[in-house]
């Protein structure tokens, strides 16, 4: 029996090392592939096209002309303010015109380089960013995420979806649900927003109409 058990040990340690082997040579393969994909196609920086260190990266000349939303902020808006109360404090957008929604975050202003990188994701079908924005958007709105149920990406129609090829929410909801494993959740189009009007009080009654349609949560 003993000389059964220590056979068996020898047998699991084989296999043990053959896995690890295994392991072994497919992590080589992968960093020769990778290896050769760079010098066929050298990592560049996403907004300037510059040699970067690695692929879907800003380069140390563009990452400085991100303007990032940092605390203190508004509870509601999420606006940067001018100084922290110490609590949770509203500013002067969010009193004077209370949003439909209960909190909401962004990353950084749009403004200089993050518009063209944002235009050039929605418009020009660049999708080289979107792992760093999955990253700066879960960072921006771990708050929220931390106890959130789903994700909802903004729904397209067919006619704007069939003009640009993808919906630009949905590709960051993904992105941003594989990151932190909130469940994604993809919905049609609310039929109400084809015939409403630009003014706020039709897109809050289309908002509250399309949360209701999320099986299983309540609109927030």
């Amino acid at each position: 029996m003993a000389a059964m058990g220590i056979g068996g040990v020898e047998i699991a340690s084989d296999l043990a090392e053959a896995r690890q082997a295994r392991i072994s040579v497919a992590a080589a393969l992968r960093g020769a592939v990778a290896l050769a994909a760079d010098l066929l196609f050298p990592p560049v920086c996403i907004s300037c096209r510059k040699r970067a260190g690695a692929h879907g990266l800003l380069c140390g000349d563009c990452w400085p002309k991100i303007d990032f939303i940092t605390p203190p902020l508004c509870a509601k808006l999420g606006l940067p303010l001018p100084y922290d109360t110490g609590e949770p404090s509203l500013s002067a957008a969010a009193m004077a015109e209370p949003p439909v929604y209960d909190r909401g975050r962004a990353a950084a202003r749009y403004s200089s380089t993050m518009r063209e990188l944002i235009q050039r994701f929605k418009y020009g079908d660049r999708h080289e960013g979107v792992a760093l924005f999955r990253r700066w958007m879960a960072a921006a709105g771990a708050e929220l995420l931390t106890g959130a149920d789903v994700i909802v990406p903004v729904p397209l129609y067919r006619s704007r979806l069939w003009s640009r090829r993808f919906n630009q929410s949905a590709i960051l909801a993904q992105a941003v649900s594989r990151l932190t494993r909130v469940p994604i959740r993809l919905l049609s189009a609310c039929p109400r927003q084809a015939h409403a009007e630009p003014g706020r009080a039709d897109r809050g009654a289309t908002g509250k109409e399309c949360r209701r349609r999320v099986p299983g949560h309540s609109p927030a």
